[in-house]
């Protein structure tokens, strides 16, 4: 099992390396032609709520629903083809996908019906939807008309809205499709498909910008092609896997009813950061601007890793887990959470060390061109420093609330994401009176720690899984190695002045030189304090 699982873990992580070294391309893109002015402020919130509903209609809460069930109906069609002693591959493969391809085809049309009425739903009120999470804006266009700052943005949200909000559509089946995939054991395709938006935003970036009124309209139909591209991309694949199938409306089906039993709290639970990231992009909009662009810059950042190893390693947990639950292997099951809270910690706590040491260095060689400042660098790195300090926090929630959704279990994390979203409320009221908006930042740490806290506990409770004695001492060798890493990167690196004399090439080289002097330093540390490879391994 740990040999498969790590297959499929550096499948997934490669892919996504491709997909976030290109997300860095496009930020650095609309970094220069933007910088962290109005105009990126408004993109950015036409961005974020499409993105917003992706996480409760595809990624996030209908795929923690989706795949548990799928797993189940897979692992039974399997062992009815393995019981039909059919020896024609064709005919076992016609036998083992049957009730699979049943239940994909009910809940693909039953999704379409409903992600059709939201998306044109979000398209005709795009302007409400401004008015909920752009309110500064709103009460600026009511006070001081449409040719304010703040209603210019206002009226610019809400056109850009009905460009982007179509995403939803494309990625909502998208997302399906990657389940399906991925619950067959085949990660690649899903893994590989944000390429595609990348590179279409990119495009419409550099060249579409002619054809449009603005750079803002040009990358909100970069979202909306992306959107197009990646559905497009997986129907060969479904083809070939022998699943893609007609679509039917199934609302009262055994499966899509199961499914909807499921999906009800997850939507809540497995979206708390996200809820959390559109309160703070509300409050955002009622402070100087720049505000929710260096928010952005700082959380794409963190993304980097968090993409690469949290959700990479998570992708792989689940359909594993479920299969476990489904088959009733307890032992293997904790082992097999135990296994993803061993490598995102391997992964994880260097990327916390030098993403610390080295935030000004990245934001500037990464963004620090055209529109975007020496000052932007500065405000972007505060925001980085109190988000890289619940990195952790962040794909520690990734492992552990598969724990529940593999065991169908939906209603401990929404309980979990209720108190999580209210501490993070209460935080930013707290915070972000006397920090701005690094004070968003900080209640979004505080609040993720606190939610990934009480999903272990949970799971703990429930003699699910714990921490045994030796992950704690393994993960403790990881953290000491850590903090030599960051002790040698900061002696190789420069003042911040230093770097600012520095050109590209020179700034670039000498990254390159304290990157590499870190990870040597790392994975000297951690062999001549004793991790082999053995300690991942997981054991039955």
């Amino acid at each position: 099992m740990s040999k498969k699982l790590i297959k499929s873990g550096v499948i997934v992580s490669v892919m996504t390396l491709i997909s976030r070294v290109l997300g860095l391309v496009r930020d650095v893109v609309i970094a220069n032609i933007m910088g962290s002015g109005a105009m990126a402020d408004v993109f950015l919130f036409a961005n974020k709520i499409p993105n917003f509903f992706r996480r409760l209609f595809a990624e996030g809460a209908f795929a923690q629903a989706f795949v548990p069930v799928l797993s189940e109906y897979h692992t039974k069609d399997e062992k009815n083809a393995a019981a039909s002693g059919h020896g024609d591959n064709n005919v076992k493969l016609a036998v083992s996908l049957d009730e699979t391809k049943r239940l994909i085809a009910q809940v693909s049309g039953t999704l379409g019906v409903i992600i059709t009425f939201v998306t044109l739903f979000g398209m005709l009120a795009s302007p409400l939807f401004v008015i909920l999470f752009g309110g500064g804006w709103f009460v600026e266009w009511l006070n001081n008309g449409p040719d304010s700052v703040g209603g210019e943005k206002f009226e610019l949200a809400a056109s850009l809205l009905k460009i982007t909000f179509p995403y939803l559509w494309f990625i909502s089946f998208t997302a399906l499709a990657g389940a399906v995939l991925n619950t067959m054991g085949r990660f690649a395709v899903a893994a590989f498909t944000p390429v595609l938006l990348n590179i279409a935003i990119i495009l419409m970036a550099v060249y579409g910008a002619e054809y449009t009124q603005s750079p803002a309209y040009a990358l909100a139909w970069g979202v909306f092609f992306g959107g197009l591209i990646q559905f497009l991309f997986q129907i060969p694949f479904l083809y070939k896997a022998g699943v893609l199938v007609k679509p039917c409306w199934s609302w009262r089906s055994k499966g899509v009813t199961k499914i909807r039993k499921l999906i009800v709290p997850a939507l809540f639970g497995v979206s708390v950061t996200q809820i959390n990231l559109l309160l703070d992009t509300l409050i955002a909009s009622f402070l100087i601007t720049g505000s929710i662009s260096w928010l952005y810059y700082a959380d794409r950042l963190l993304e980097f890793p968090l993409g690469l190893f949290g959700i990479g390693i998570a992708t792989v947990i689940l359909p594993s887990l479920a299969k476990l639950h489904s088959t009733n292997s307890p032992t293997e099951f904790r082992a097999t959470l135990d296994w993803g809270i061993k490598v995102i910690s391997l992964f994880g706590w260097p990327a916390l060390a030098g993403l610390m040491v080295l935030a000004q260095p990245i934001i500037m060689v990464l963004f620090m061109r055209g529109e975007f400042s020496q000052n932007d660098v500065l405000q972007v790195s505060m925001a980085l420093f109190a988000y890289l300090s619940g990195l952790l926090s962040f794909m520690f929630i990734k492992i552990l609330a598969p724990g529940y959704y593999a065991r169908q279990d939906t209603k401990t994390p929404v309980k979990i994401g209720i108190k999580a979203m209210v501490a993070n409320m209460a935080f930013n009221l707290m915070l972000a009176p006397f920090f701005g908006y690094v004070g968003l930042a900080m209640a979004t740490t505080m609040s993720a720690t606190l939610n990934a806290w009480l999903l272990y506990r949970g799971l703990k409770q429930a003699g699910v899984y714990h921490l045994s004695k030796s992950t704690k001492i393994f993960i403790g060798k990881l953290v000491l190695s850590a903090l030599v890493m960051a002790s040698v990167v900061y002696q190789l690196s420069n003042d911040f002045d230093v770097w600012l004399a520095m050109n590209f090439a020179e700034q670039v080289l000498q990254l390159i030189m304290c990157i590499g002097g870190g990870c040597l330093s790392y994975f000297i540390m951690i062999v001549l304090l004793g991790v082999r490879l053995s300690d991942f391994k997981v054991k039955k």
